[in-house]
């Protein structure tokens, strides 16, 4: 996923303020008694939040499937004097060598889990990493969102150095919506590179995550609306989730 265009992720995600995100997560944390400590972000992609996490002063590591993206990620990282380790691991199948204080899957990573069973494993193994007491952050597209902002639309961007059309495709039955992306990238001797992607999206919703992340052993469950400690209003676009592992609790997922 995202293995293509990692190279130009960041210049697609350019006005996406990534501080004013990890301003937001650090709050969602210190909420849950959390303002320090070990972190693991899951799909963290080129690192873009876990810097400036990192620079807040949480001991951050980043997970990603995407080798691609871990090479970016990490070369900022160093670049930016942050010895922060980044880990190709399955989000559905974390193994941290030490226990986290808080897990995060920030920008949209639960929706790329289609299935409930994929999801229960991801919150399952997210309850694992955690020390009791510790607690799991997300935050997922709105089934409005990927229904009437992406849904059934063809968008398409003309830059200086890169030229994109992104058709999209929504499925009521499944509740998905398909997303095919074409990029046709300068290069330095003036032709352009075609990279293909298809990605595919599902819109969850509140009582079905609230469901599974109570099956995973989950407790103390928020949800709350973009960018704002308030619950979500009527059309919200992102949906933020907070849930805690209870101190006293022991992993009551271990196969």
């Amino acid at each position: 996923m995202y293995t293509g265009f990692a190279e130009i992720y960041d210049d697609l995600m350019q006005d996406v303020n990534y501080e004013k995100w990890a301003d937001f997560y650090a709050a969602m944390m210190a909420a849950y008694g959390i303002r320090g400590g070990k972190v693991c972000e899951c799909a963290c992609g080129t690192g873009s939040l876990t810097l400036p996490l990192c620079r807040k002063g949480f001991q951050m590591t980043g997970v990603d499937l995407s080798q691609e993206m871990l090479w970016i990620a990490a070369q900022k990282a160093r670049s930016n004097g942050m010895g922060i380790p980044y880990v190709r691991q399955d989000m559905r199948q974390l193994h941290l060598h030490r226990p986290m204080d808080a897990v995060l899957a920030t920008c949209d990573g639960v929706n790329y889990l289609l299935t409930e069973e994929d999801v229960l494993a991801f919150f399952r193994s997210a309850f694992n990493a955690l020390r009791p007491g510790g607690a799991l952050f997300f935050d997922v597209s709105t089934p409005y969102k990927l229904q009437n902002t992406l849904g059934d639309r063809l968008i398409c961007e003309d830059s200086e150095n890169i030229t994109y059309m992104w058709q999209n495709q929504y499925h009521e039955s499944s509740a998905t919506v398909e997303m095919h992306l074409c990029f046709f990238v300068k290069q330095k001797d003036g032709t352009y590179r075609r990279i293909d992607e298809e990605q595919k999206q599902k819109a969850h919703t509140i009582p079905s995550l609230t469901k599974l992340l109570r099956q995973a052993g989950f407790e103390n469950i928020s949800v709350f609306g973009n960018s704002s400690l308030d619950a979500p209003r009527d059309k919200e676009q992102r949906w933020h989730f907070a849930a805690l592992k209870r101190a006293q609790d022991e992993d009551i997922n271990q196969a």
